[in-house]
């Protein structure tokens, strides 16, 4: 069985996922950022990550198991340092409301094959969905190439 995320940023037990490693494995595959972000619900200082101005056309997918993620055609620049989109390509994530920062509610985003951490959604983005899918870009590797729509 795979874990989900608890809200304080540990994992506990919820559910199986397609990709299934065992912490030690994750520690091996991942970098010590990767898998603070991935594997504990951790956030990259913004700024920090070069996903954050990538402007080619390609594919951004899970630095944990491969998935294809977003299209750099939903890409935008938020303003918030994290590398932003306003859609996920189709059968990639997997939402869970949580209990973040000062009992605030938020809706966590994660890898639907791995369960990895990425980041959060939130409802001020722009159109067409009004969404904006705010990041971690350690949590991604970004593919150059013709972009999924």
């Amino acid at each position: 069985m795979a874990t989900g995320f608890g809200a304080t940023g540990t994992r506990a037990q919820t559910r199986a996922f397609e990709v299934t490693r065992s912490d030690q494995e994750w520690q091996r595959l991942l970098t010590p950022e990767q898998y603070v972000v991935l594997r504990k619900a951790g956030t990259e200082r913004a700024g920090t990550s070069p996903l954050d101005r990538e402007k080619r056309a390609g594919t951004f997918h899970c630095a944990g198991c491969d998935l294809p993620l977003f299209s750099s055609a939903t890409k935008y620049d938020s303003g918030t340092g994290w590398p932003s989109f306003w859609q996920p390509l189709d059968n990639a994530i997997a939402t869970k409301q949580e209990t973040g920062f000062l009992f605030m509610a938020q809706t966590e985003v994660h890898c639907r094959r791995c369960g990895g951490h990425l980041g959060h959604v939130f409802k001020d983005g722009p159109k067409p969905t009004g969404l904006r899918y705010c990041m971690n870009g350690v949590a991604m590797i970004f593919k150059p190439g013709a972009s999924p729509s």
